[in-house]
């Protein structure tokens, strides 16, 4: 199948996702809220667009017509990079995005997303529901007029696709990259050209020369966009988004709008799909990283210790610089480092000691 044309013609996957823009059946009482979603993401798309859908349904489904749900995919009624203000204006009623995408209006949006070197999917989840992050997310979100909530999740994430070998820190020097968020500040220290780009545009620039190297997210979401035609190393594991986190943000007017009721079937349904992402996502990505190799020849490759030390080095300054913004920033960002070495002892002594001494033993039996 032709990729741009993906983007243009593809079916929805499941009956729910396919529902047309408009969700919800009419309903028949008075009282209708209408809730216009906008989102970042193709529509269709595997990994990130399937789930924002299906979400959007899920609260016109939950709320059994009491909120009439249209939901918009990147480019349909406003640019991918449009949406935080298409709702924090009232235009619409909520996003669908990675909050790290509006780290130029405020550094403190980078951690509800990822930070080189944070938190994982486990941790961020964690740190969101019991650590105290919801509250700072809200205290940000405010200021903007919004409330978010936590609605799906990448795990950890490759580190990119290049069109050459990374050996060491100065083969980074020069490249144009398509990286956002505080990655892309960490990779601009390195002497990386970071460039931002909606992901319906990511393959073209690739294929075109216009950038060198671009980070997605990881085999499952990537194989679609088929940037192995235009560059082999597949390399791993990504510093920039160890557990990218998604979020539904709403115009906070438009929430508090809402019956109790209908405010926690919201908070209900992004939690669902907050695990359901990760849970697809988990589910896919073997199979596919498996078919990248074997099917179209991708040549997967580790950052070595020199080129992880540089990226350490580089992340450091950049996470300092963004605290020294604001306080909030600095109250942010000293509780994401306290939380994240807090709760990253335990995943030090469970999942990850496990998965390496099941490893060593299979591969060694």
């Amino acid at each position: 199948m032709d990729r741009r044309q993906f983007f243009k013609t593809a079916g929805a996957t499941t009956a729910g996702v396919a529902a047309a823009t408009t969700l919800a059946t009419p309903a028949l009482s008075q009282g209708i809220k209408e809730m216009v979603i906008v989102s970042t993401w193709p529509r269709d798309f595997p990994g990130l667009g399937i789930p924002a859908q299906r979400l959007a349904a899920r609260i016109a489904e939950l709320t059994e017509g009491r909120i009439n749900v249209q939901y918009f995919a990147a480019g349909e009624r406003v640019g991918a990079f449009d949406s935080f203000d298409e709702v924090a204006s009232g235009n619409a009623q909520a996003y669908i995005a990675a909050d790290y995408y509006w780290k130029g209006k405020h550094p403190g949006w980078a951690p509800f997303t990822a930070i080189p070197f944070g938190m994982t999917y486990t941790e961020i989840d964690a740190w969101i529901k019991y650590g105290g992050g919801q509250e700072l997310w809200d205290e940000l979100a405010g200021e903007f007029g919004l409330k978010n909530f936590a609605m799906g999740n990448t795990g950890v994430q490759m580190g990119g696709w290049f069109n050459k070998e990374i050996n060491s820190p100065d083969d980074l020097k020069g490249l144009k990259m398509r990286i956002p968020g505080l990655g892309g500040d960490v990779m601009s220290k390195l002497g990386v050209s970071p460039v931002s780009l909606p992901g319906s545009q990511i393959y073209e620039n690739l294929v075109s020369g216009a950038i060198d190297a671009t980070e997605w997210v990881g085999p499952y979401n990537d194989f679609f966009m088929k940037f192995y035609e235009a560059a082999k190393y597949y390399y791993w594991p990504g510093m920039h988004e160890p557990g990218a986190q998604l979020a539904l943000g709403m115009n906070k007017k438009f929430h508090d709008s809402l019956s109790k009721i209908d405010q926690q079937i919201i908070k209900a349904a992004c939690n669902e799909e907050n695990a359901q992402t990760m849970a697809e996502t988990n589910a896919n990505n073997g199979a596919y990283l498996d078919r990248l190799v074997k099917d179209h020849g991708v040549q997967l490759r580790e950052f070595n210790d020199d080129v992880y030390s540089a990226f350490g080095e580089a992340a450091l300054e950049v996470i300092e610089e963004a605290r020294d913004h604001s306080p909030l920033s600095k109250k942010i960002y000293d509780a994401v480092t306290a939380k994240t070495k807090e709760i990253g002892s335990w995943t030090a002594l469970s999942d990850m000691a496990y998965v390496q001494k099941r490893n060593t033993f299979f591969n060694n039996g």
